[in-house]
């Protein structure tokens, strides 16, 4: 990959900085790293004498000079050239670097000396990424679609870098939601724990629920003393020991195995599965709540509409509809107050107090931990963890105690994510109010013509002005992943067929779910994640343009080769780089009239810097729209220059090799954005 040769390049500039003018190692310059418009220019270049010259005194130009001069040799890089107008071009050395990258991805082939260094990398802090997070009182939908692909993203690039990543899914088993159907099958349909139990084994259950859920809440409407139910099923399901708990606490396993099953459709994989109830239970609130008293963080407010309750002081400004979407009427009230409620008058606890004492276990300032068991086998079959408030399994891993958070929820919630940073400063611990990092997005709706096509917009209604259609999940009226991702396959499976005839039923639906799963994923990290996405069936789906089909495609396409080559020639992927050791590299200097192979090697070893950028903005756009690139690059490449009807078997061979380096990169691509490639499209 691209990164070490950039190590490698700043060190000697660094090191022939102090040498050739004396700077103090405080004082060196940055050395940013950028790519020359032209190939001519070389491969990278710096701006590093631009960053000197008003300290030297001197010329760009000038000290680009002095700088080219003495360098010396570098493994990897050809050459280094001062351009005139004072930048730093660098010429790899394109058969080495070659040569390193295809023995770095590929099978053990002995290519003589490598400049890559494959020592492990250092051991790095663990990180704990939170996400997905659905309430556990109806099935998902198309907005956790979005969570779920950038926390998985999100995990599998830190994982590429070497972070050890714990993934958690934080179960919301206490709050509102979860008591409106309890009322809901109480109250409505009134049907016991057993008679819930039965409509579970018999039905689609988190279907059931959704419908359940919209019902009640337009029960809550027409007589909003109906409220008073809710707190009291709250109540009872935060203290425990009541039915009206057993029954919360069923349904909430119940749909929260649904969940399961639909993220592992969507490759979506978890360590833990953390349950607020035994927060409470454990007594990790109650231990947060006296160290926040302690500090002076919470106090007891004793007049007006929020006597009695325990607040926080706002520290930051913040919009005043923050806290829409809570579930709780008093505290979205509260907000203008510029007093956040922790424990409300009746002594139960707001979403932002349980979540200040997860966030303390997160990273081991609490001073106590949950109890385990084994909930259940993930879908690579190790054991998918649970928390637990009873003795469980001694066994278990090391959870929590992690040097940074991610905590991956929608820009709704930034208010409250604010206030965990702002608690945990308040305790003095800054360091680690730096680490927590709320990972934010924004929200999914539906472009006018996919509305349409899944009946959420009349066929006769004229088109949102705005361009896309909100949904509702508490009317209602939201789009079920399940559901989405059935049309998908269908939409995928009838292309499939189209184009693949002879296979059998089995192997469409297959390669069909591969695709949909791709459809969905790209599209929700092509956009930025701060951008409200207008999901549109016919453009995830496509076999042509910025989808995730269409790098899957790019994938396919360089498989065909290695099928052909080896059905004709007898050559795998082995043998064609094993070859490689004693030919003339004429198409890596572009003696053939191009240097469209040296260019695709080059876009496609980026991958490792793609990922650091990523992580550094936490954009995962920039990779979407990087492997976007690198299969136009490769499909262009394709179209331009043969591979298997090339008649100078030198060139077939490094041509072959190059393709071999792009599919090994972009498989690595589309797996960080857990996208699998089909054998055939």
């Amino acid at each position: 990959m691209i990164l070490p040769v950039h190590e490698r390049l700043r060190e000697r500039l660094l090191t022939t900085l102090q040498q050739l003018y004396q700077l103090p190692s405080d004082a060196l310059p940055q050395l940013p790293i950028e790519y020359p418009p032209k190939r001519e220019l070389g491969d990278l270049a710096t701006p590093v004498a631009f960053e000197l010259a008003r300290r030297l005194r001197k010329a760009p130009r000038a000290i680009a000079q002095e700088l080219a001069a003495a360098l010396g040799p570098i493994a990897g890089i050809a050459r280094v050239d001062a351009a005139p107008n004072g930048y730093l071009n660098v010429y790899l050395d394109r058969v080495s670097f070659t040569r390193d990258v295809l023995h770095d991805h590929g099978p053990a082939v002995d290519h003589g000396p490598t400049t890559i260094d494959h020592r492990p990398p250092p051991a790095k802090p663990k990180a704990i990424v939170e996400h997905t997070a659905i309430n556990p009182n109806k099935a998902a939908h198309i907005g956790h679609l979005r969570n779920s692909a950038l926390g998985d993203t999100l995990v599998r690039v830190q994982r590429f870098r070497g972070v050890p990543v714990e993934v958690q899914n934080y179960i919301d088993d206490t709050g509102v939601q979860v008591a409106d159907v309890v009322v809901g099958f109480r109250e409505l349909e009134r049907k016991t724990l057993d008679e819930i139990t039965h409509i579970a084994d018999t039905t689609r259950f988190d279907y059931y629920c959704w419908d359940l859920y919209a019902r009640v809440t337009h029960w809550y409407e027409e007589d909003k003393e109906r409220l008073k139910i809710r707190a009291a099923a709250l109540h009872d399901i935060e203290h425990g020991g009541t039915e009206t708990s057993a029954i919360a606490s069923f349904i909430a396993d119940r749909i929260v195995r649904s969940h399961l099953v639909t993220m592992a459709r969507l490759n979506v994989d978890y360590d833990l599965l953390t349950w607020e109830g035994h927060i409470l239970r454990l007594q990790f609130w109650a231990r947060a709540f006296e160290i926040l008293k302690e500090k002076g963080a919470v106090f007891l407010q004793t007049e007006g509409k929020l006597a009695g309750c325990w607040v926080m002081r706002i520290e930051d400004d913040a919009p005043g509809d923050a806290g829409v979407g809570i579930g709780d009427s008093e505290e979205v009230a509260e907000d203008a107050e510029r007093e956040k409620v922790i424990v409300r008058s009746n002594g139960t606890v707001t979403y932002v107090g349980k979540d200040i004492a997860y966030q303390f276990w997160k990273l081991g300032l609490l001073g106590r931990d949950f109890h385990y068991r084994q909930f259940g086998t993930r879908p690579n079959g190790a054991v998918l963890w649970s928390t637990s408030e009873t003795p469980g399994d001694a066994a278990h891993p090391a959870f929590g105690r992690a040097s940074s958070t991610y905590n991956v929820i929608d820009v709704r919630q930034s208010y409250l994510q604010k206030l965990l940073k702002q608690a945990l400063r308040t305790l003095g611990y800054a360091e680690q109010a730096e680490r927590a990092t709320h990972f934010s997005y924004e929200m999914v709706a539906l472009s006018n013509t996919t509305a349409r096509t899944l009946g959420y917009l009349a066929p006769d209604a004229p088109d949102d002005k705005r361009g896309f259609v909100d949904v509702s999940g508490r009317k209602g009226q939201g789009v079920k992943a399940d559901d989405l991702l059935d049309t998908l396959i269908e939409r995928a499976g009838m292309e499939v067929a189209k184009r693949n005839p002879e296979f059998t039923p089995a192997e469409h639906r297959r390669i069909a779910e591969m695709i949909a799963v791709a459809a969905v994923r790209y599209f929700m990290v092509k956009y930025s994640r701060t951008k409200i996405i207008a999901f549109d069936i016919d453009e995830a789906l496509a076999f042509e343009g910025e989808s995730g089909p269409y790098l899957q495609y790019a994938v396919v396409r360089a498989q065909n080769i290695f099928a052909k080559l080896r059905e004709r020639d007898g050559l795998d992927e082995v043998a064609v780089l094993a070859k490689l050791g004693g030919l003339v590299p004429a198409e890596l200097a572009g003696e053939r009239g191009s240097h469209d192979l040296w260019a695709l090697i080059l876009e496609a070893s980026r991958l490792d810097e793609i990922v650091e950028q990523v992580v550094r903005t936490l954009e995962f756009s920039v990779l979407a729209k990087y492997a976007f690139g690198l299969a136009q690059m490769f499909n262009g490449f394709y179209h331009r220059y043969p591979i298997l009807n090339e008649e100078h078997a030198d060139a077939r061979l490094w041509r072959a090799a190059g393709v071999a380096y792009f599919r090994a990169q972009m498989t690595r691509a589309l797996d960080l954005m857990g996208i699998a490639v089909p054998p055939r499209m």
